[in-house]
């Protein structure tokens, strides 16, 4: 039977729509106290996760929590590699503390955003992430500039696809201040889950087909009535006959036994 991860971006302050989304998922990504998030947020986001054996992952984003680290920034190299191992200390101490570890790291908002075409910025990125622990993968868009310079430092990546974003014809993210940037309707989602899992491809903006090839599929925390989409695209998988599960990291098993 095939399996794939279904992740989502959590600890960002919604508790109880968390705590109703992290059962559906197998990956959590979390905000570790800069564009969202606290030390209190953060432990009981861990905590919530182990109780569910949903595997721990990262999600450093700018230090913007007034536009929640969705507006654009310009930093240097060594400012974005203090960026990142300042939040993952944050949040693997609170995982340490909890019995766990990290398994993951994806980049939040427009950190994300423009690291899918900025290899720099990604180089950048990952040099954060090996300072810190070599082994974690990084997560990223598939086909983006995050994919191909992660190849290029041979660092273990997870390419990502999306139940709750358009697309545009070039793969990218249809922006968030687009109409219908984000998808809200559960079979509109499914439809789009369908597409992936099946033909591997999905329906961009303008009606074309863009093929996409992918190990986890993300649906945001923050998306109206996520949850329910969460509930709905395991409906959809388990009837096409897919699993969901989180990738393996050698040496490290944060799932409790």
């Amino acid at each position: 039977m095939r399996s794939i991860d279904l992740n989502a971006d959590v600890g960002e302050g919604e508790r109880g729509v968390e705590e109703a989304l992290l059962p559906l998922v197998s990956s959590a990504n979390v905000a570790c106290g800069l564009h969202a998030g606290d030390p209190s947020t953060m432990r009981a986001t861990v905590g919530l996760a182990l109780r569910h054996g949903v595997a721990i992952g990262a999600h450093p984003g700018f230090d913007d929590r007034e536009g929640f680290g969705r507006r654009p920034l310009a930093l240097t190299a060594d400012q974005v590699v203090d960026l990142v191992l300042y939040q993952l200390g944050a949040l693997d101490a609170i995982t340490r503390a909890e019995g766990a570890a990290l398994r993951h790291v994806k980049p939040h908002g427009a950190l994300y955003n423009q690291a899918e075409a900025d290899e720099d910025l990604v180089v950048a990125i990952i040099a954060g992430i090996r300072a810190f622990d070599p082994a974690l993968r990084l997560v990223g868009r598939a086909g983006s500039a995050m994919q191909r310079a992660a190849q290029a430092l041979r660092h273990p990546f997870t390419s990502e696809a999306f139940a709750d974003r358009a697309y545009r014809a070039d793969g990218s993210l249809l922006p968030r201040s687009e109409a219908h940037a984000v998808l809200t309707l559960p079979d509109e989602v499914a439809l789009q889950v369908r597409s992936l899992v099946t033909d591997g491809e999905v329906r961009a903006n303008d009606g074309s087909r863009v093929a996409v090839t992918f190990e986890t599929l993300c649906l945001h925390g923050d998306t109206p009535g996520s949850a329910g989409l969460a509930a709905r695209v395991r409906q959809e998988l388990g009837q096409l006959g897919v699993s969901v599960s989180a990738p393996r990291l050698v040496g490290v098993d944060t799932l409790p036994p």
